[in-house]
């Protein structure tokens, strides 16, 4: 018998299966697959355009990585790839159940938590990822990574405590309100108010009271429902578009927002995005929308932080920390703090002759 443990614990995969590694985390509740081998290059000169010819050519090998058996109808992932700026340490390209999205809070905080608990030994700095001293994040020692995001470049510090990284703050892409106090009619519930905001994707705010959810657990099944319906209503009727870049343009989801279950916390964040994925944490492109939001209607300054729940009641810190512009809108620059976990590491395994190797999802 202890021949046969021997064999299981050193067995290699025949040469005919496809294999890809992967180290699993949570950020805030929320999984995040970072895929750091075996996925195919799909070029391109910049993020969107790699984003493109994933899509396009490699979305079978995303939808058997995030979906059954493998993952799950909520799960989501990061493809590590090489740079494409001169300033960026390394680039990503997230995957959801639906597609690749344009841009992941969650898991830019859960990526550099991998990249430097996991490859890049942080305690001793690790990649090229440079040291800070910004006394903000914490007593230990700081590194800064540089992102590639098909959104954009995106910066992040780890405070680092005996190795293991104790939070990661990252400054998002220029975030702004698109439109407020705006109106549409959904299918089943009649006219919906609702906000919509950039956080490096497109959502469509709601008020949770409006529908009567306190945003607990026990409420998802609904929560995805409404969700799928106002993100649906809004990009039929009045799709989004962003100044920048077409791709860009386009409805991730919906967020229903009511007050924070905790007297600490400043509200509660629950996004329904992708098809019909609930995000577990308090959603850090959705924080940077709030932080647009709030700024346009002169409810945060600059500089102010907010603390915001998830589902979950795990929370993220946010604040806008400068004004800009994005084309014609008024902007600002967010900054999201969290804290993530490594909970795995996996060598997944596709067969030629599996009936069910790109997947599948039931609910």
């Amino acid at each position: 018998m202890s021949d046969l443990f021997e064999r299981l614990r050193t067995w290699t995969p025949p040469a005919d299966r496809v294999r890809v590694l992967a180290i699993d985390a949570h950020t805030a509740g929320e999984p995040l697959r970072v895929i750091v081998d075996g996925f195919p290059d799909p070029g391109g000169r910049t993020v969107l355009e790699r984003r493109r010819g994933a899509r396009d050519r490699l979305d079978h090998l995303r939808r058997a990585l995030m979906w059954e058996p493998r993952g799950h109808a909520d799960m989501y992932g990061c493809i590590v790839g090489p740079p494409t700026t001169n300033d960026a340490d390394f680039s990503v390209l997230f995957t959801h159940n639906e597609g690749f999205s344009t841009m992941c809070g969650h898991g830019i905080i859960g990526v550099v938590t991998v990249v430097l608990e996991c490859g890049g030994d942080a305690g001793a700095g690790g990649l090229s990822a440079s040291a800070d001293t910004d006394s903000a994040l914490g007593d230990g020692a700081v590194r800064t990574l540089r992102i590639d995001t098909p959104a954009g470049l995106v910066r992040a510090w780890a405070s680092l405590i005996d190795g293991r990284v104790s939070e990661v703050t990252f400054e998002n892409v220029p975030s702004f309100a698109a439109r407020l106090d705006a109106t549409v009619d959904v299918e089943g519930i009649g006219a919906v108010r609702y906000d919509l905001a950039y956080g490096g994707a497109f959502y469509a705010y709601v008020d949770a009271e409006d529908f009567g959810l306190s945003l607990l657990p026990s409420e998802t099944p609904r929560i995805i429902d409404l969700g799928r319906r106002i993100k649906a209503a809004v990009q039929h009727a009045e799709p989004p578009s962003h100044p920048d870049a077409d791709d860009l343009g386009f409805m991730y989801g919906t967020i229903f927002v009511g007050p924070a279950h905790d007297p600490g916390g400043h509200s509660r964040n629950v996004c329904v995005f992708a098809d019909g994925e609930v995000d577990r944490s308090p959603t850090g492109t959705g924080v940077s929308g709030r932080l647009a939001l709030h700024h346009a209607r002169r409810e945060v300054e600059v500089g102010e932080a907010i603390e915001v729940e998830s589902i979950l009641g795990t929370r993220f810190r946010g604040r806008a920390v400068r004004t800009t512009s994005v084309g014609e809108y008024a902007a600002v620059v967010p900054e999201v703090s969290g804290r993530a976990w490594v909970t795995g590491r996996n060598e997944l395994v596709l067969a030629p002759d599996d009936p069910l190797a790109h997947g599948f999802l039931l609910r």
